[in-house]
This record gives C-alpha cells, sequence and structure tokens, in this order.
C-alpha cells in the first residue's frame, strides 16, 4: 500500500518577523509534497494555494532556498491589508511606526538594533 498523501494540515507555518519594509515568513511543506513543485522558478498565489497553502491576501512567494526545497520563503508589504492583499497607508503608518518604537526599545535595553519577531 501506498502511504497516505500529505494533508494541509501537515504544512507548518512560521512566525511573521518583518524588517520594516516587508514581512516575512516561511512555510515548512512536507517532504512528499514538496516532490510535486517546480524548483526552478517561483510559485504563483494559485498554485501555492492549489497544494494547500493558506495564508492571509497579499503574501508572495519570493525566493527559493536551494538548500531546502520544501521551505517557501514568503514576504508581503508591511501595512498590507490581509482582506484586500492591498497596502491600507494607514495600517503602513502604524505597522512603521510599531516598528520604530520596538527598535527604539530594543536600543535602549541595549538589546540588538532589531527585534526578529513581531
Amino acid at each position: 500500500p501506498r502511504p497516505p498523501a500529505p494533508r494541509a494540515m501537515d504544512i507548518e507555518y512560521s512566525a511573521k518577523s518583518t524588517d520594516g519594509t516587508y514581512e516575512y515568513r516561511h512555510v515548512i511543506l512536507p517532504k512528499d509534497l514538496a516532490k510535486s513543485i517546480p524548483t526552478d522558478r517561483l510559485l504563483r498565489e494559485e498554485e501555492w494555494r492549489g497544494i494547500g497553502v493558506t495564508q492571509s491576501r497579499g503574501w508572495q512567494h519570493f525566493a527559493l532556498h536551494r538548500p531546502e526545497p520544501h521551505v517557501l520563503l514568503f514576504r508581503r508589504p508591511v501595512g498590507c491589508d490581509p482582506n484586500t492583499g492591498f497596502v491600507d497607508p494607514e495600517l503602513e503608518r502604524a505597522a512603521k511606526a510599531k516598528y520604530q518604537q520596538e527598535i527604539a526599545e530594543a536600543m535602549a535595553a541595549g538589546g540588538r538594533a532589531a527585534p526578529e519577531e513581531l
């Protein structure tokens, strides 16, 4: 008998991080599922959604992680409205202000210049 097919619930999602311009996250696919996707190009939204990746709107597969092709790297602009996928200027201002505040607090505490996760 064949092993069971990978399921969407077997896909792992990282926490989000930011650099003040983009939010980032990575998605880890079951290795069996990863064998069915192209490794020489970025996936379009309908492709990654079609294999079971579920995220709010605005995320783009932006880079290939060649050492681990089962890890998909995503980003979206800071201030992206998760319902529309478009940048909302008010959300963008608030997100950038929060990021700057966290950097200032980390520096004042003698920590790193940028927080790892928001």
